[in-house]
């Protein structure tokens, strides 16, 4: 081979694997001394140096300076040998580190490539510019499967070297994986004009996002929505529909907490610092809405503000209040006043008060520290009783829950429409038989005003709720009270 022909391949090989060649040449002269060594049976390591004309590709191998005639075609076998191993051990490292070089400075960035095969433990390997990369199972969006030949986008998690080989982690599943899609598409975010304040996510479920934006003409959350929605569009669709929720960002707790729990409606909010808790009362008609389907909503809004969210009714909140104003007034020394000193720091329930302290409840009512420990037994004796109740009445909802569920899985539940016993029904049950059917009008004949059926048809009242009420079911209670000779 050639001078100018080897220069070439280098020339191919520094493209294919995005390798300087110069550094190849470095591999190859060191390759060259490797082979000479072996081919003169040599261990001293500096008898023997190599230099490579980069221009034309000619070989110069020197021995104790001086000149040595070897054609890298004149070497043996063994000694070839070693020169193709070592040559292809400095390529690879050199690809390795180059690939290192190429992307350690850019963790944290987007990226793109091409989805070709999923390893054991569900690893998808995926094809970059230069090399491979590896999304491991735990970075991978749940249920987001993709074929060989897929375009897969995702952030650059972590680069690192393992041995003599370089490893490329991405993810889809970081929460930062967000806030890159919106830097892409909200040319806002990317510019700072609006600043992502907070994140919570649940990859493939939902995700909520608190923004602010530094210039008062720009509305951040109008910005990431953008017209029409067309912003957040993209970034659904590129996360096959995850939903995002973009929070407005409000330096106050209590606002923040409110903005995060939408689209429920917040009636009151109360915090305690001492225990990083929100109590957040909601009416009875948005409480699902505010805990979300299993409890994702208020979950993710915790996660987002940082404060541990409890949810209560107004029922629930007044009782817990009245439960702790009576369990701490038994003490002469406590009266309504401090109790209310209590709920303003967020105390709202025995829970609180055994949660706290003496130390925390002597300072924050100004009592002595034996009055606060009796205090903090008192409310611990009562949080026992309380939760005993709690869990009892839980209880008896999931049976009766389980004994309904029960009762319609075997057909026995034979209320009408109004929730009154189907008469008709009721007696065919009994006697075994079923229900009379009324004939069908004549040809020509219109049905009668007072009902064709045995089913009475629901009417809505004035409150609001279902009224049935029509003859068909006292004539059907008496000819249940034939029947049964009643």
């Amino acid at each position: 081979m050639n001078g100018p022909e080897m220069l070439r391949i280098l020339d191919s090989i520094a493209r294919d694997r995005k390798v300087e060649r110069s550094q190849l040449v470095a591999d190859l002269e060191q390759a060259m001394v490797s082979a000479a060594r072996k081919h003169f049976g040599s261990l001293d390591l500096e008898e023997f140096e190599c230099s490579v004309d980069q221009l034309n590709g000619e070989i110069a191998l020197t021995r104790h300076g001086e000149p040595v005639e070897l054609d890298p075609q004149d070497l043996g076998r063994i000694a070839a040998q070693t020169f193709k191993q070592v040559m292809i051990q400095k390529f690879r490292e050199d690809e390795q580190t180059s690939l290192y070089d190429r992307y350690h400075t850019r963790v944290g960035q987007i990226i793109t490539g091409t989805a070709q095969r999923y390893e054991r433990g569900g690893r998808l390997i995926v094809a970059l510019d230069a090399g491979e990369g590896e999304m491991p199972r735990q970075e991978q969006i749940p249920g987001e499967q993709f074929s060989p030949g897929d375009r897969v986008r995702a952030m650059i998690l972590d680069v690192k070297r393992d041995g003599s080989a370089t490893r490329v982690v991405l993810s889809r599943a970081h929460t930062d994986f967000i806030k890159r899609l919106f830097e892409v598409e909200v040319p806002e975010v990317a510019e700072r004009i609006i600043e992502v304040k907070a994140m919570a996510r649940e990859p493939g479920q939902r995700t909520k996002i608190a923004v602010s934006s530094i210039d008062s003409r720009v509305d951040a959350v109008g910005a990431c929505v953008g017209v029409r929605g067309s912003r957040i569009k993209n970034i659904v669709d590129e996360l096959n529909g995850e939903k995002i929720d973009i929070v407005r960002w409000n330096e106050s707790s209590q606002i923040l907490i409110q903005n995060a729990l939408k689209p429920a409606e917040v009636a009151e909010i109360s915090l305690c610092f001492e225990l990083g808790r929100a109590t957040v009362v909601v009416r009875d008609d948005q409480l699902s809405l505010a805990i979300g389907k299993r409890g994702q909503n208020v979950r993710l809004a915790a996660k987002l503000t940082g404060w541990d969210v409890d949810i209560l009714t107004p029922e629930e909140f007044t009782k817990n209040l009245e439960t702790l104003s009576t369990t701490l007034q038994q003490i002469d020394e406590i009266d309504e006043q401090k109790v209310d000193r209590l709920a303003a720091l967020g105390m709202i329930s025995v829970f609180d008060v055994e949660e706290i302290g003496a130390e925390v409840l002597g300072t924050e009512l100004e009592i002595s520290e034996e009055l606060a420990a009796k205090a903090v037994e008192l409310a611990s004796e009562q949080a026992k009783i309380v939760a005993e109740q709690q869990a009892k009445e839980k209880e008896e909802a999931e049976k009766r829950r389980a004994e309904e569920q029960a009762r319609i899985a075997a057909g026995e539940d034979l209320l009408g429409p109004e929730g009154a016993p189907d008469a008709d029904s009721a007696a065919a049950a009994i006697l075994g038989g079923t229900a009379p059917v009324e004939s069908a009008p004549a040809e020509g004949e219109a049905p009668s005003q007072d009902g064709g059926s045995t089913e009475a048809q629901p009417e809505d009242s004035a409150d609001g709720s279902e009224t049935g009420g029509s003859e068909n079911e006292s004539n059907g209670d008496s000819r249940a009270a034939e029947i049964l000779g009643g």
